[in-house]
This record gives structure tokens, C-alpha cells and sequence, in this order.
């Protein structure tokens, strides 16, 4: 079943056009986007492309399943997505990436993935909908925990990036949780 289109006060996110595949390519292969707080790889635009096509069918899917567009002029800014984190456990995580650095700071990845959380609420049997991020990054936790996002503990050496090892910190948030919190929007 395809995606809907969601809409926010600020951003809508719609499932990634092949118009929209050469600006996602780039910020997936820039290290000043993805870094300094997740791995970085380059790919090639042919498996990118593929990943993306088929991302539907795959729950457990790295690839972006919404690009970030803003409402006032239809710009793509930036990515969010889910997966199914683990194989036996009930876990579905989100993630997102605002690639356009000048829009950051602006509450639109919180908008975005607040979103994106409503809408696996509403359409997925979830009870508990995760995310990781470095321990290091404020940003990330800042929006997690705005949104409502507890967290739950910290995976000590659990990604490898940029020659080291890096602690990861785990954050949930529960359906009762998400249903009840104070909505801002």
C-alpha cells in the first residue's frame, strides 16, 4: 500500500519522487550532513535508487520512507523513515535528517517526526514506537524528548563512525504515552 501524505503546520512529508533522488543522493554522501553523529558511506546512485523503490517491501528498510518538504514553497529539506529494528522484539524505529542545514533550528524536524510518529500510531498495531541516537547529540535528544520520547537506556559502543567507537542512547515512547501528552500543535 502506497504512503499517504502528511500534512503539518509547517512541513508536509510525502513519499520520495525520482525527482527528489538526486538532492536525497547528496545528502546521503555529504559527511557534513550525515556527520558527526551517524556512519557515512557512499553509495551508488543505482543501489540508492533501488533501496528507495523498494524500501515499501522491506519493513526492516533503511531507506528514507518521507522526504521533509515545507508548505510555504514546496522545498525538500529534509528525511524521516522506520524500520523494524529488531528481528524478534516489536520495535520499529524512526530517524530523520534535516539535509538542508540552513533550516535547521527552525522546529521542523520536530514537527516532521511528530508526524511521522501519529502516523504509525494511527496506522500500525505499534505499542512502542523507538529511535537511537549518539549520546553525544543534543539536537536529537532535545527533539526526542520535546516530542515526548523517554529515554530508556544507553547501548555503550554500539556504532562505529568516524574511527571510533560511539555510546548510543536508546529513546521510546509508548502509544498510552503519545496519545496523552500535552499536543502544542
Amino acid at each position: 500500500m502506497p504512503l499517504p501524505t502528511l500534512e503539518g503546520a509547517q512541513v508536509r512529508l510525502r513519499p520520495p519522487a525520482p525527482a527528489d533522488y538526486d538532492r536525497i543522493f547528496a545528502w546521503y554522501n555529504d559527511p557534513e550532513v550525515i556527520a558527526p553523529f551517524d556512519r557515512f558511506s557512499v553509495d551508488t546512485f543505482d543501489a540508492f535508487r533501488r533501496e528507495i523503490e523498494s524500501a515499501s517491501d522491506d519493513p526492516a528498510s533503511l531507506a528514507p520512507r518521507f522526504v521533509i518538504e515545507l508548505r510555504e514553497d514546496g522545498r525538500v529539506v529534509g528525511l524521516v523513515g522506520y524500520y523494524l529494528s529488531h528481528p524478534v522484539l516489536t520495535l520499529t524505529d524512526v530517524w530523520y535528517v534535516l539535509g538542508d542545514t540552513s533550516v535547521r533550528g527552525r522546529g521542523l524536524g520536530r514537527e516532521a517526526v511528530g508526524l511521522l510518529v501519529d502516523f504509525l500510531f494511527h496506522d500500525e498495531p505499534l505499542e512502542r514506537v523507538g529511535a537511537t541516537t549518539d549520546v553525544d547529540n543534543t539536537a536529537s535528544f532535545r527533539l526526542l524528548e520535546g516530542l515526548g520520547f523517554h529515554r530508556e537506556g544507553t547501548i555503550r559502543a554500539g556504532l562505529f563512525h568516524h574511527g571510533r567507537w560511539h555510546d548510543v542512547a536508546v529513546y521510546g515512547v509508548t502509544r498510552p504515552e503519545w496519545t496523552a501528552r500535552p499536543r502544542s500543535d
